[in-house]
């Protein structure tokens, strides 16, 4: 079974390959292209890899090109996960928004749209490609703003595009080990948008374990998201937000640490992996060593702005590991292998929230077989959570129609709409900015 990965070069890539690697049995993958637009990136990880497959029995073969066209072809799955701009173009979301006194994040806020703005163009082609290309191939999407750039794939392929996150991944994970349960025997209710969710409930042999959580102001400080978001403030929501809510509901307070900060999260990120990919490529590096150590500073180091905010201190040990490549290689077996499972997934929503149309994405638990994903029936959501998913997905199709039409105003609209931008003159001029530090803004006129 062939894979291909897009972003090839990508920082993230070894921990794909590292769960293929543990994989075993009849329809595993046994091929892997890499594509990249950087032959130096590519040529980087390729090296990762070759010092990761040294360590396994019959690892998946490893290929790199940068012509995308090649890559696709035959493949039975493809993995996206590009950034389109770089870790420059992330650092200066941040900066121009930053300047304008509102949240640069990459997928949240001013941040959000900007990359989406030049991540959808890009993405529609790929799409595009993939029908004509490689029609019975299945997409996993991991490019952030992840939801987003899944609702502009699935345009072109319907349901053969799945998004993936592995942050409701981690909360379910962290809520069952808080309750001394088992991640795998939960159900986890959880419903909302890509990096704008809440866990309503986990359910273990059928009973709800969360209103025990709740209730216990001791248990519920005690893991990330308590302290994180504080224990009074989870009580009164009556659920357990994503991480990424932390940016809507204390955004005065991430703005300033933001504005505070030594460096942005882009441009340390930016500074990090250029002496990862100067380091690897080094004569006599151990490229695999140099991408552990890397590795760990970067999960370490993920939302400190905010846990310095909050007070929470360093994020804990179990904590550190990742978890979406588990998730896309869930995925790819359940599909490959019709191995039913489910999985918390970027899916079209059909008729699961009915505040939204059936194309709109949304990030809900899933079953997944041979035919794909296939959104689970879940309660609505409470008049606080329905209005703010409303509001950023009507931003997302402002975003998805000034890509379409290259309209600045339909650009300034999407800014302008979002919960985290306070203005429309503040919206316009995010867009001059943007315009100006963004070639691949250029279409918008």
């Amino acid at each position: 079974m062939k894979l291909t990965i897009l972003g090839g070069g990508g920082f993230r890539v070894p921990l794909v390959y590292g769960a293929l690697l543990g994989d075993r049995g009849e329809g595993r993958v046994t091929e892997v292209v890499l594509h990249d637009l950087d032959a130096g990136r590519l040529t980087a990880v390729t090296r990762v890899l070759a010092e990761q497959a040294s360590q396994a029995e019959d690892a998946p073969v490893v290929t790199a090109t940068t012509d995308l066209d090649e890559a696709l072809r035959g493949a039975d799955f493809i993995f996206s996960a590009i950034r389109v701009g770089g870790l420059e173009g992330r650092a200066n979301d941040e900066r121009v928004a930053l300047a304008e006194g509102v949240l640069g994040q990459e997928t949240v806020g001013a941040g959000g749209i900007a990359y989406g703005l030049r991540t959808v163009p890009v993405a529609v082609d790929i799409a595009q490609r993939v029908a004509r290309l490689a029609p019975d191939a299945w997409v996993i999407n991991f490019t952030n703003p992840a939801g987003l750039v899944t609702e502009a794939m699935s345009r072109h392929l319907g349901n053969r595009v799945i998004g993936i996150c592995d942050s409701p991944v981690g909360l379910g994970r962290r809520i069952a080990r808080v309750l001394g349960a088992n991640p795998r025997e939960a159900w986890i209710d959880y419903v909302g948008l890509n990096h704008l969710g809440w866990v309503r409930g986990l359910h273990i042999a059928g009973r709800d374990e969360l209103p025990r959580l709740l209730a216990d102001s001791e248990l519920l400080g005690s893991f990330e998201e308590g302290k994180l978001f504080g224990v009074d403030w989870l009580q009164s929501l009556g659920a357990i937000p994503n991480e990424y809510l932390h940016y809507y509901y204390f955004n005065r307070e991430a703005v300033r640490a933001y504005q505070q900060a030594e460096k942005t999260r882009g441009a340390f990120l930016h500074d990090q992996q250029a002496r990862f990919y100067d380091e690897v490529g080094a004569p006599g590096a151990k490229a695999l060593d140099v991408w552990d150590r890397t590795r760990a500073e970067r999960e370490a180091t993920y939302m400190s702005e905010n846990r310095e905010t909050a007070g929470a201190g360093e994020r804990d040990a179990d904590d550190l590991s990742g978890g979406y490549e588990k998730v896309a290689l869930a995925l790819m077996r359940a599909i490959a292998r019709d191995e039913r499972t489910t999985l918390i997934l970027n899916v079209r929503n059909q008729s699961t929230l009915s505040v939204l149309d059936n194309d709109a994405v949304i990030e809900v638990p899933c079953l997944v077989d041979a035919n794909g994903a296939h959104p689970v029936t879940v309660a609505p959501l409470p008049d606080h959570a329905t209005g703010l998913v409303c509001a950023v997905k009507a931003v997302e199709r402002e975003v998805l129609a000034a890509a379409g039409s290259g309209s600045r105003e339909t650009a300034v609209k999407a800014f302008a709409l979002h919960p985290l931008v306070d203005s429309v003159n503040v919206a316009r001029r995010l867009v001059e900015g943007y315009r100006e530090v963004h070639p691949g803004l250029a279409y918008l006129r």
